[in-house]
């Protein structure tokens, strides 16, 4: 790749992990023009558009996430090779790792875990992105993913570090309604079972999200199917053992098949997947 391909591919890569122009010229350190002339430059070059532009922002489009999948592979073992010329050893804990879960883990779990990790090195940059939805990771440049999933998608690879557990959670004064699940939270195994042992006139409130859902059952609101980690260690929540069976279902640490592993990246993937294992008992429940 000619220097000039690279220089306007790295434009076009940072214009993608954003979706702004503003918030490329920021992360590049130059002013938005300059942004716009080296996208400019990339697609007339190549005679293709590379985004949709929304009023959101910049969008990759559907059929060009592979260049963009392709640029930051080359992006990865650019970075790579320039640390191990510069006398970097494999190990080293030095680098940026994003890692993407659940509102549940990135709240109540993993930060924990990060900062004994982060502790090992002060060169070591860490983000934690919380979402209940398969995250673009195109769009939010994640590396690891933490996610619990009977089975991981076609395009991860990764481990079961261990297992978390489900079970119905509720005040002692619940007027025994349940409450419901909406969005990603209805193809967990938690759903599966309420779609086939909870009736729609059972139902009550709804959400996307099991701290949500704690909240409300810690209202009285209803019977809530939690993360035993998470209604174990609400104060006001009693486990409803006759309501419900314990469910578990494996929590995946993977990453993209595509993905070039720096050292930093396999130092935390490892290290997540032992410390998640050392809470097997709670995580469980």
């Amino acid at each position: 790749m000619h220097n000039e391909n690279w220089d306007d591919l790295r434009y076009v890569l940072a214009v993608a992990e954003t979706g702004s122009v503003l918030q490329a010229a920021k992360r590049l350190g130059v002013n938005h023009a300059t942004v716009l002339r080296h996208l400019a430059a990339f697609e007339d070059r190549h005679g293709l558009p590379v985004f949709e532009r929304t009023p959101n922002g910049y969008r990759v489009l559907a059929d060009r996430e592979h260049i963009i999948r392709a640029a930051q592979t080359a992006a990865a073992a650019i970075n790579e090779v320039a640390r191990l010329a510069g006398g970097g050893e494999r190990g080293a804990m030095k680098g940026t790792v994003r890692i993407t879960s659940t509102d549940t883990l990135c709240a109540l779990v993993l930060p924990r875990i990060t900062r004994a990790i982060n502790s090992d090195s002060q060169d070591l940059n860490m983000t934690l992105l919380s979402s209940n939805t398969h995250l673009d990771l195109i769009r939010e440049q994640a590396h690891i993913i933490v996610r619990p999933s009977l089975t991981i998608a076609d395009d991860l690879v990764g481990v079961a570090a261990c297992e978390i557990g489900f079970a119905a959670y509720a005040t002692d004064n619940t007027n025994g309604e349940w409450l419901g699940l909406s969005g990603p939270l209805t193809r967990s195994v938690v759903g599966a079972w309420m779609a086939e042992n909870i009736g729609p006139e059972h139902l009550t409130t709804a959400s996307d999200s099991f701290l949500t859902l704690a909240a409300l059952a810690a209202m009285g609101a209803g019977v809530a199917m939690l993360p035993c980690f998470v209604g174990d260690l609400h104060r006001d929540l009693v486990r409803q053992k006759s309501k419900a069976p314990h469910l578990r279902s494996p929590l995946w640490v993977a990453r993209h098949v595509d993905t070039i592993q720096t050292a930093p990246m396999r130092e935390v993937e490892g290290q997540l997947s032992d410390r998640l294992a050392r809470q097997r008992d709670s995580l469980l429940g």
